[in-house]
């Protein structure tokens, strides 16, 4: 089973491959030349769902609806589902990514909170959460940008990343979920980041 899920992530990344997911549009990642810690943070505001690009809102009541209508979940299992997707939001979406270029670069220490001389801050503006359905599965998209900014002055942007539709699969321990699925999203868009920072830094 295992091994024809793999061959299934195989199949939909060797689609992806050669589309333009991430991007570099203005400015340049060499000014972290020299730089030891990175500040890092996920804008997750006013961001839309779906290929009908649907409001989160609306996200969370169908899929409300869709769990409250299984017979084997219901209203215990919706309880749990939404303060997990409060948690990703505010927390581990950010630790996903951070991880990720660690992962990849790890000539500088990046990390929410940091107090640093530069932020990589990613603003997202859309999801497709993907599926997963016993031994197939799509991963998660997000498309939105990474804006290397200094801290004490966020709206001097030194470089500007797009991400469309960006898909890279890593897996994790919830990525049968919609939270896990858009984490390792997160996660796998801060490792090829952290490529694109290594390029730039030889």
């Amino acid at each position: 089973m295992k091994k024809l899920l793999l061959l299934v992530f195989v199949a939909i990344m060797t689609t992806a491959f050669g589309q333009e997911k991430m991007k570099l549009v203005a400015g340049s990642l060499g000014v972290l030349k020299d730089q030891t810690e990175v500040n890092v943070e996920v804008k997750f505001e006013n961001v839309l769902f779906m290929k009908e690009n649907i409001t989160e809102t609306q996200y969370l009541e169908n899929r409300k609806k869709q769990v409250l209508d299984n017979p084997k979940r219901g209203e215990e299992a919706w309880k749990q589902w939404i303060e997990e997707w409060g948690k990703y939001k505010k927390e581990y979406y950010v630790d996903y990514f951070a991880k990720g270029l660690n992962k990849t670069y790890k000539n500088i220490s990046f990390k929410k909170d940091a107090v640093a001389k530069y932020t990589l801050r990613l603003e997202t503006n859309w999801i497709f959460p993907g599926w997963h359905a016993g031994i197939t599965a799509m991963t998660a998209e997000i498309s939105g940008k990474i804006k290397l900014v200094e801290t004490d002055n966020p709206s001097v942007v030194l470089a500007e990343v797009e991400l469309n539709k960006f898909d890279k699969f890593v897996q994790n321990k919830e990525f049968v979920m919609e939270y896990g699925r858009i984490a390792s999203a997160y996660d796998s868009a801060g490792r090829y980041l952290g490529r694109e920072i290594k390029k730039s830094l030889k």
